[in-house]
């Protein structure tokens, strides 16, 4: 495979959002555990992630060329949707593999692949829902609580609270620069129904209501890792 498909694989994963949900399971997991399992944890999830953005943009494809988003790899022709759909098959037993054998375990990886499922869910259905934000809050609550449950230790209700509030706001904020296009494509998310204001208000709100959850309740205590707790 060429460096220039590589680069386009790598594009249409949206890699921004997969490499800052790939940094913080690493990050939860150095605090929780160690570097080792770490790094094996953080790659499990990049995998999840790439199905996550690749399904995005094979499913959105006539939506895309539609509005002439030049920016999306299959639009632009640097990749084909035969050479993605490929790559998602070859890559789907791979990322289940490594999320039910690897360091998240069983259950943890259970509950990072449910979180994939939404993702996936939400490009094929929620998109359309008015109930758009409950796969983002259930996908962001599942990454943290993945982690938790590798180490044999149940995830902090303020935790999964956090994640969702977190994953609710992006949700409002992503869809926001492409609204006016996402209601041409009759797609009727939450978001496309509140209009631009609300959505902000919404996102801001969810914003404030993550930092509070976090800077009122016990960090240091819920964050130790394995090696503290002896």
């Amino acid at each position: 495979m060429s460096l220039l498909k590589v680069r386009a694989l790598i594009k249409a994963s949206h890699f921004g959002p997969t490499l800052i949900v790939t940094g913080i399971s690493f990050a939860l997991a150095t605090t929780l555990w160690w570097e080792g399992p770490a790094y094996v944890i953080a790659f499990t999830v990049f995998l999840g992630q790439l199905l996550i953005g690749w399904s995005n943009d094979l499913y959105d494809y006539a939506d895309d060329l539609s509005h002439n988003r030049t920016k999306k790899p299959l639009v632009a022709g640097s990749l084909t949707p035969t050479e993605l759909h490929h790559a998602i098959f070859l890559l789907l037993p791979l990322a289940l593999a490594a999320n039910l054998v690897g360091p998240l375990g069983i259950k943890g990886g259970l509950v990072y692949l449910l979180g994939v499922g939404c993702g996936i869910a939400y490009n094929f259905y929620f998109k359309y829902s008015w109930l758009s934000p409950l796969p983002y809050a259930i996908a962001c609550a599942a990454l943290p609580a993945s982690v938790f449950f590798a180490i044999n230790r149940t995830p902090p209700l303020w935790v999964l609270l956090t994640g969702s509030c977190l994953g609710i706001a992006f949700h409002f904020l992503n869809v926001i620069k492409d609204m006016n296009q996402d209601r041409k494509s009759k797609i009727g998310g939450l978001p496309q129904r509140l209009g631009k204001v609300l959505s902000i208000a919404i996102a801001i709100f969810m914003l404030i209501a993550a930092g509070v959850l976090f800077a009122n309740n016990p960090v240091s205590k819920d964050f130790t890792s394995i090696s503290d707790n002896g």
